[in-house]
């Protein structure tokens, strides 16, 4: 039910109000500091107010204070303020206070419901539009739809890192979304009105990626008919993205290197040194200290490109990350596809949950797109993912479940710490020993 609360003192006027509002969840309080209490509680949407309130009931003073408490704590409640048959003077101040109406006695319990029920559309219909107005916000990191703690870490990093020209190096599978993260850095950066350029050195063939990256001049080779400027040069001023450079040729490697030391650039066939103002953004799924091992990439490269190196976790490691995107995915391509489609159900959100996502976000949205398209009906199921439903080991929602589930874990870590013994594992808990054998049956671990 609604939750209302009544600020009125006089005993007679609390019973009538009580049972004149049956149908809401009534909170009746009789001084300024049980209103607030009550309203920190229950976060009331609408609050009717009688001015004259103790210690001084003959005065307004109490009331005003009151009202101004409560918007000074939620500003959004509705508070209608009640007030004497001939007081209009303080209800037309109390609006100015911020009051949201007024009602004058002797209270009519039939018109006092309508105004009311009134403040609570308002109410509703101003949080539904502050809701849309922040979904609606448009934020650089808008594209990185995360809840879990780790990847919440890695925006507050890519925040720090984005006002300055440091080097970052973004490592993690693919498909765990390197790129969004990289064009989040530029978009929070001073150059984000500037070229965000990316190359991805494992798509071109090695005897093209340095015309891509550098450009030539008309002559320079067979069918270099005129002066073309590569993807470097294109980013003068904004950002370069070179994406999975863990596979740039050994040959490249030291070009790039003078290029990322000196920030000047020179086109095949050219002999000027064109200086080069860009930030430079790296992304490889690659383990580069192995690759240095193996004689396959550049010490020196590897520091030059990784004055910070940010981990991105695969979306298994992410807790709650996978219905997450799993929705904003869903929401996207229906609205593409003009699609009936509009959730999922049970069984197929513990699928989503439970699956291990080898290909990460990737693997994740083709298969929410494929949903999308082959649903009969408005709800995904399991088999239309083509997932089966998530194991026993998946989280539940219910905090009672999750308490004990957590519980029971810590009880078999500490046993296995102490070789079973109770009185040390007891001790290691921080527990009785009787309170560890109730645990222990409760939860079946004997």
């Amino acid at each position: 039910m609604k939750s209302l609360i009544i600020v009125e003192d006089d005993p007679g006027l609390q019973r009538q109000l009580k049972w004149s509002f049956d149908g809401y969840e009534v909170h009746i309080v009789g001084d300024r500091k049980s209103a607030i209490n009550c309203l920190r509680k229950t976060s009331a949407p609408v609050v009717t107010l009688d001015l004259g309130l103790p210690p001084d009931p003959t005065n307004v003073s109490e009331g005003f204070a009151t009202l101004q408490e409560i918007l000074n704590l939620i500003p959004q409640t509705k508070v209608i303020v009640v007030t004497g048959n001939d007081d209009r003077e303080n209800a037309l101040k109390s609006i100015e206070l911020g009051a949201y109406d007024f009602y004058q006695k002797p209270i009519d319990p039939d018109v006092l419901r309508v105004i009311i029920e009134r403040a609570f559309n308002v109410h509703g219909l101003e949080d539904e539009n502050r809701r849309l107005h922040i979904m609606q916000r448009n934020s650089p990191l808008d594209g990185v739809i995360a809840n879990s703690p780790e990847m919440l870490e890695i925006c507050r990093i890519i925040e720090k890192i984005s006002p300055t020209d440091i080097t970052a190096l973004l490592l993690g599978e693919s498909g765990t979304g390197k790129e969004v993260l990289a064009r989040a850095i530029h978009a929070l950066s001073d150059r984000s009105g500037e070229k965000f350029a990316a190359i991805n050195c494992a798509s071109i063939p090695e005897n093209l990626l340095e015309s891509e990256l550098y450009g030539y001049e008309k002559g320079a080779f067979t069918g270099a008919s005129k002066r073309t400027v590569g993807k470097i040069e294109t980013a003068n001023g904004g950002t370069l993205f070179l994406d999975e450079i863990g596979d740039m040729p050994m040959g490249l490697q030291a070009k790039m290197l003078r290029f990322l030391q000196e920030r000047v650039i020179e086109r095949i066939g050219g002999r000027e040194e064109i200086p080069v103002d860009v930030r430079v953004v790296c992304a490889t799924n690659q383990d580069l200290e192995e690759k240095i091992a193996q004689g396959e990439f550049r010490e020196d490269l590897y520091y030059r490109i990784s004055e910070i190196s940010i981990n991105i976790p695969p979306l298994r490691e992410r807790a709650g990350d996978a219905v997450l995107l799993a929705w904003s995915f869903l929401k996207k391509y229906a609205k593409q596809n003009t699609s009936k489609v509009s959730g999922f159900t049970k069984e197929a959100l513990k699928a989503i949950e439970g699956y291990n996502w080898p290909g990460n976000v990737r693997e994740l949205e083709n298969r929410i797109k494929r949903s999308v398209v082959m649903a009969d009906d408005q709800m995904i199921t399991p088999s239309e993912l083509q997932l089966t439903e998530g194991s026993e080991d998946v989280m539940p929602v219910n905090l009672r479940e999750v308490r004990e589930q957590a519980e029971a874990k810590a009880i078999i870590r500490a046993m296995s710490f102490v070789g079973g013994n109770v009185s040390k594992a007891a001790d290691l808990l921080g527990i009785s020993r009787p309170t560890l054998y109730d645990l222990v049956n409760k939860y079946g671990l004997k």
